[in-house]
C-alpha cells in the first residue's frame, strides 16, 4: 500500500494543477481566442459570402488579344470614387487572372475593383472584408507586437487548453478502469 499513496497524491496534484491551468488560462486568453475562432470561421466561408470577399467575375478571354496595360488599369480604377485611387501608392496589389479575363485591383482602403482585361469594362467594385478579417485573425491588425506577443502565445495556450481538456476528459475513464481493476483483484469482489 505504501507505493499506491505517492502515485495517488501525484495524480491528484496533477489533476488539481491541470484544472487550475485550464480554468485560469482559458479565462485570461478568452478574448484573443474568441477573435481567432470567430475570424477563422468567417475565413472558412469567405468565398461563400460576397459580403466577406467579392466573387471573381469573368471577363472576355484574352487568348487572341493583348491585355490592357497597367497604366490603363490605373486610369480605370481612378474613375471609381469608392476606390480612392489617385496614384500608384493607393494600390495594394493586382491580381491578374488571364484564364478568367479579369484583373482584380486591391486598393489600400480595402476596396476591390474588377476590370475586364480585354475591353476595360468595369465588372465589379466592392469592399473586400476578407483581408481585414485575416489581419484580425492573425493579430497583425493591432500591431506586430500584438501579433507576436499575444496571438502567437494564444496559439500555444489554445494547444495547452486542448491537451489539458483531453487529460481532464480522460481522467474519469482512467479512474473507472483502475477501480474495476482493483475490485477484480480483491478476493471478495467488493
Amino acid at each position: 500500500h505504501s507505493n499506491i499513496y505517492p502515485r495517488t497524491t501525484v495524480a491528484k496534484n496533477l489533476n488539481i494543477q491541470t484544472r487550475r491551468f485550464h480554468r485560469w488560462v482559458g479565462f485570461c486568453f478568452a478574448i484573443p481566442m474568441l477573435i481567432v475562432v470567430v475570424t477563422g470561421l468567417l475565413l472558412q466561408v469567405k468565398k461563400e459570402f460576397a459580403w466577406i470577399q467579392p466573387p471573381t467575375e469573368r471577363g472576355v478571354s484574352i487568348e487572341n488579344r493583348s491585355p490592357l496595360s497597367l497604366d490603363k488599369l490605373l486610369k480605370i480604377v481612378r474613375e471609381v470614387p469608392e476606390a480612392q485611387v489617385a496614384q500608384w501608392s493607393d494600390i495594394d496589389r493586382f491580381d491578374i487572372r488571364p484564364s478568367k479575363g479579369v484583373a482584380k485591383v486591391r486598393c489600400t482602403n480595402r476596396w476591390e475593383v474588377q476590370i475586364d482585361l480585354s475591353t476595360g469594362e468595369l465588372l465589379a467594385s466592392n469592399y473586400r472584408r476578407s483581408d481585414l478579417i485575416e489581419s484580425l485573425h492573425d493579430g497583425s491588425f493591432f500591431t506586430d507586437w500584438c501579433k507576436l506577443g499575444v496571438f502567437l502565445p494564444n496559439g500555444f495556450v489554445l494547444l495547452g487548453l486542448l491537451l489539458s481538456g483531453i487529460w481532464l476528459w480522460y481522467l474519469p475513464i482512467k479512474s473507472r478502469r483502475n477501480k474495476r481493476r482493483r475490485l477484480a483483484q480483491r478476493p471478495d469482489g467488493r
